[in-house]
């Protein structure tokens, strides 16, 4: 098969494995990317709800 012809893939999935996957990406360990990945944890306390008139990234 070629990357110019068209196919079906299709695929069984265990959605049992869903859960132990999670564990496999390990952001934080050794295999870490830090290029790529980076873990941002902000403490500070948050409004809940946060209302804008211009959407995201406004900055308002």
């Amino acid at each position: 098969m070629s990357f110019e012809q068209d196919a079906l893939l299709a695929a069984d999935l265990d959605l049992n494995d869903l859960a132990r996957a999670k564990y496999d990406f390990d952001v934080a360990g050794h295999y870490s990317r830090p290029d790529i990945f980076r873990l941002h944890v902000n403490e500070a306390a948050m409004p809940p709800v946060v209302f804008e008139k211009n959407g995201f990234g406004s900055g308002s």
